[in-house]
């Protein structure tokens, strides 16, 4: 290449500036990072986010990554898609009602979950440290600068009829903000039995908040992930997930979903990820933290560490439930003479390479020559 290049972003990008000879034919684009979105910033913190405009294929799900200042404010607001997050680092207090008027408050740490269903009003408030988290949306046209919030109502709301609405005078919404205010600077909360209203409601019969990483592992060669859908993070209707974690010279094996697209977020190290589209279809993709990956539908893929640390990424699927075929246990569970006239492997892949035994729902392998 003697022309001019963008020799940092290439280097990122080892496999499409020399793509493994396996790789053919075109696959869409199925990587955007975060780092090259627009930041939009408020007093109270900052957000970012990756949706179907940034990433096309991404149909099903769109992401926002959001910061609070300590006391930052994400005001009372709801959307008509459902939110799903992930805590990245420190505490945040989150509140809700559901159409009950059954109340929800919870404070949030790393490794924690929420999940609030469509129309469910909420908010955020970062605690002493501050808080930055993943936001995902069940619909990957879904903007966070398009959400319902209470200062933009009442703003456009004639004060007469507010004044009606809660039987004060028209005075009292004299100093009212003229608009959204989004995110704000606010103070840091006291502790829940402090700041709880007096008069508040019977709480929520399913908790919109899971301690995602209290739960134990799936663990085998290589790895581990946490898996949260509805059958035990029960408000999770649309939404499902796990946080993966590979080692060193380890592979998420090769595998797809039979329910839906894999929309991903890699929290730390370097990854490498194959997808096979059929047709003679397959292209290599690598990320880093803070990138986004997608895998279409049934789509046939893997996801190897490249690194010598840890990889650390989060699975997420528009479903209630969280559902993968591993090809080593289909094949395993697959007449040997069979394979063999499909594959024309020897009788040691057949003898060595296959497990026989039922292999948990996320498997992993480790190259131990690596």
């Amino acid at each position: 290449m003697n022309g001019p290049r963008n020799l940092p972003r290439e280097l990122q990008n080892p496999d499409m500036i020399v793509p493994p000879e396996t790789d053919s034919g075109t696959v869409t684009n199925l990587k955007f990072a975060f780092a090259d979105t627009h930041v939009r910033i408020q007093p109270g913190g900052w957000s970012r986010e990756v949706t179907e405009r940034e990433l096309p294929v991404s149909d099903t799900l769109a992401s926002v990554n959001m910061r609070l200042k300590p006391g930052g404010v994400r005001e009372l607001h709801w959307h008509k898609e459902a939110e799903w997050a992930y805590m990245i680092n420190g505490r945040a207090r989150i509140t809700a009602i559901d159409a009950e008027g059954r109340s929800f408050i919870d404070d949030v740490g790393q490794g924690d979950l929420w999940y609030f269903p469509s129309g469910i009003p909420h908010s955020i408030v970062g605690l002493e440290e501050g808080a930055e988290f993943l936001l995902v949306f069940d619909d990957g046209s879904f903007s966070e600068n398009s959400t319902f919030s209470i200062a933009d109502w009442f703003a456009h709301t004639p004060k007469d009829v507010l004044a009606a609405n809660f039987g004060v005078p028209e005075s009292a919404f004299d100093n009212i903000p003229d608009g959204e205010l989004y995110m704000y600077q606010g103070r840091v909360p006291g502790s829940i039995d402090e700041e709880k209203p007096k008069n508040l409601n019977e709480p929520v019969p399913n908790p919109f908040s899971f301690r995602l990483t209290d739960q134990k592992p799936i663990e085998s060669q290589g790895g581990k992930a946490w898996i949260a859908d509805s059958s035990n993070f029960k408000a999770s209707k649309t939404i499902a997930s796990a946080l993966v974690e590979v080692e060193p010279g380890g592979i998420r094996e090769l595998h797809w979903h039979p329910n839906q697209a894999e929309w991903q977020f890699y929290l730390s190290g370097q990854a490498r990820m194959t997808v096979f589209g059929a047709e003679g279809h397959a292209r290599t993709f690598d990320y880093q933290e803070g990138d986004v990956g997608y895998v279409p539908f049934a789509f046939g893929h893997y996801v190897q560490n490249t690194g010598d640390t840890p990889l650390r990424f989060l699975e997420m699927f528009k479903s209630d439930r969280f559902e993968d075929i591993s090809l080593n246990q289909w094949m395993a569970q697959t007449p040997p003479e069979f394979l063999k006239e499909h594959l024309h492997v020897s009788d040691e892949f057949i003898d060595k390479a296959l497990h026989t035994d039922k292999q948990p729902v996320v498997n992993f392998n480790k190259n131990e020559e690596k």
